[in-house]
């Protein structure tokens, strides 16, 4: 379960998020939508715990995101705009390099690879890896890291076609495996359809939800 209550950002005098208050069930897909600049990163960046709120709380999994942001890193994965990968590294060194961070066996690190349609490029530093291929090996370390939440900001972009066939089913996969899953996308229809539920920001502020 994830409770957010009255949790509010600011970047200097605009909030980005205001007074936001939603609760979201376990193992469910929840569809984040709005026009940019309605604090959809904003609010997945507060739950993952990369920057803190000014004011209200949340938690995750009974674990408050300011007491314990140890233990909410531990369980939650967040895929952004920006890879984060090693780019002189191969892919499968940075997924090694992965496991070792989260203390996971090195172990079944070239099916994922395969799963994301990067087996044949393994052994490919990152830094000859398209836009598209970074994405699918950023799907990989998700995987990997088995999170208990996961947060998707814009997770269908710089993919093509099959890239797309490629997110639905993780989040398909998340889901089975009793993952939460927020998905923050313009690509309205093809969310709607993974969705159990969904939540509409605007102007920071929560405006509908369904």
């Amino acid at each position: 379960m994830i409770e957010i209550d009255r949790l509010g950002r600011r970047y200097g005098s605009r909030w980005a998020l205001s007074n936001i208050s939603v609760r979201i069930r376990d193992a469910s897909v929840v569809m984040v939508a709005g026009p940019n600049g309605s604090g959809k990163s904003t609010l997945f960046r507060i739950l993952a715990t990369a920057i803190r709120p000014h004011c209200g709380t949340a938690t995750i999994d009974g674990w408050d995101l300011d007491r314990h942001r140890d233990d909410v890193r531990k369980s939650v994965a967040l895929l952004t705009h920006a890879s984060y990968l090693y780019e002189p590294l191969t892919g499968l060194e940075n997924l090694r390099v992965f496991a070792d961070h989260l203390d996971r066996s090195r172990d079944g690190l070239m099916p994922l690879l395969e799963r994301v349609g990067l087996a044949s490029r393994a052994n490919d530093p990152v830094s000859a890896y398209s836009a598209g291929m970074r994405k699918r090996l950023s799907f990989a370390r998700v995987l990997l890291q088995e999170p208990r939440v996961v947060m998707l900001d814009e997770p269908y972009g710089q993919l093509d076609p099959e890239g797309f066939t490629l997110v639905d089913e993780v989040v398909c996969e998340l889901r089975e495996r009793g993952a939460t899953v927020l998905m923050a996308t313009h690509q309205l229809e093809r969310g709607t359809k993974l969705a159990d539920s969904m939540l509409f920001l605007e102007a920071g502020r929560v405006v509908r939800t369904c």
